[in-house]
């Protein structure tokens, strides 16, 4: 089975975010593939490379980050959301003059035809947050 999935909740504000990671290595290690995730609104604080967060905190990056790169899940950020969130890849940031910027390489930014393409393309979409 194919799954998208849909994260709306920022990775700051209890636990959804995370829930949505587990999810996926739950997918994952039961033998189903992960077309991509895509990150909306709030939920696009989750590629955050500049987010700190306290030590007896659980990470909120690394999880998405090992699923991109240990099973080459795709992570989208709504590019309409992350602007307002102040998340720039390298060239929106050159874009807006700002120096650097400010998502992990292992999130792209996107328009919502990757979140409908998810959609049409995909045995079952599953959305955490809103």
């Amino acid at each position: 089975m194919i799954y998208a999935l849909l994260v709306m909740s920022s990775p700051a504000s209890g636990q959804c975010a995370m829930t949505a990671a587990r999810f996926a290595r739950g997918v994952l290690a039961r033998g189903h593939s992960i077309k991509r995730v895509f990150f909306l609104d709030a939920g696009t604080g989750a590629g955050s490379a500049t987010a700190v967060y306290p030590q007896d905190e659980s990470a909120r990056l690394q999880p998405w980050v090992d699923l991109a790169e240990q099973h080459g899940v795709e992570l989208s950020l709504c590019i309409a959301s992350a602007l307002k969130y102040g998340m720039l890849d390298e060239a929106e940031a050159t874009r807006y003059d700002r120096r650097r910027g400010t998502i992990h390489p292992a999130f792209t930014l996107a328009g919502l035809g990757q979140l409908v393409d998810a959609a049409a393309s995909v045995d079952r979409m599953v959305s955490f947050g809103g």
